[in-house]
């Protein structure tokens, strides 16, 4: 009986063969040289085959560990360790960190474009989440009792977590925050000041009159406001700056009109 995995790696092998194939015969493949991995003709653009069989050929090697294996089955693990049934292991706990993976790397690309300021935090935003990541996976397998990995967990990581959050959160927000003003009006940039100063001051009430709400709900809502914030500071980054007024040399100007007159007058 073929496993789950097997399937899909299977399935996956198939896949990639059939698209080097083709590829083969549309990037100047001949006769039947990107079904023979170009024994008999030509396989058209190298590099572009040579990654789709690579990739259908790590498929297959994937495919047949698994089915060896059984890909994890209880049953078979019980069968050659010779114990009639496996003890269960803790089941992983859920982590918001693959969406802020995902927000990092758009963040980078976004910084290509940009700048490398923008860059770079996506950079450092994608540093912590493998950090912050790896950790959650260590702390899920560390004992059997998931409140234990918790605690444990968070003795470890804690002392470094909040500074660098508070910090980075700050920087982050203060950036966003001012690309936001800079490109708003006068006006438009004390409304924008004054909303966001509301919204960070309504959550800090919330949850000091709610402090047995679920934390969940509040991280999801600081997080909300956070991303809310940043997106703007990146939409405003990319349409610029509004358009400053020097007043310093319209004065300038107005003093060397009125002294030009008045050497003119003195002539």
């Amino acid at each position: 009986m073929f496993t789950t995995g097997f399937k899909f790696f299977f399935g996956l092998t198939i896949a990639l063969t059939i698209g080097a194939v083709a590829y083969g015969y549309s990037t100047g493949g001949e006769h039947v040289g990107p079904v023979t991995l170009g024994w008999k003709g030509g396989v058209g653009d190298h590099v572009g085959y040579l990654v789709l069989i690579g990739g259908a050929f790590a498929s297959a090697c994937f495919a047949g560990i698994i089915v060896a294996f059984r890909d994890a089955d209880p049953a078979a693990q019980s069968h050659y360790m010779g114990v009639e049934t496996i003890a269960p292991t803790t089941p992983v706990t859920g982590s918001f960190w693959p969406v802020i993976g995902a927000f990092g790397g758009a963040v980078m690309v976004l910084g290509l474009v940009l700048g490398s300021a923008v860059f770079v935090l996506g950079l450092v935003i994608c540093s912590l989440v493998a950090i912050e990541w790896t950790m959650d996976a260590w702390a899920d397998l560390a004992t059997g009792d998931a409140e234990a990995n918790k605690a444990l967990r968070d003795r470890i990581m804690a002392p470094f977590e909040i500074p660098v959050a508070g910090a980075l959160g700050v920087a982050v927000m203060a950036l966003a925050a001012s690309r936001i003003f800079l490109n708003a009006t006068k006006l438009g940039a004390v409304v924008w000041a004054g909303l966001i100063a509301v919204t960070i001051f309504g959550l800090g009430i919330l949850y000091a009159a709610r402090p047995k709400m679920n934390k969940n709900v509040i991280a999801g809502l600081v997080l909300a406001v956070g991303v809310a914030v940043i997106a703007g500071g990146i939409v405003t980054a990319v349409d610029g700056q509004r358009d400053f007024e020097h007043h310093g040399d319209d004065h300038g100007e107005e003093h060397g009109e009125d002294h030009s007159e008045e050497g003119e007058a003195s002539e």
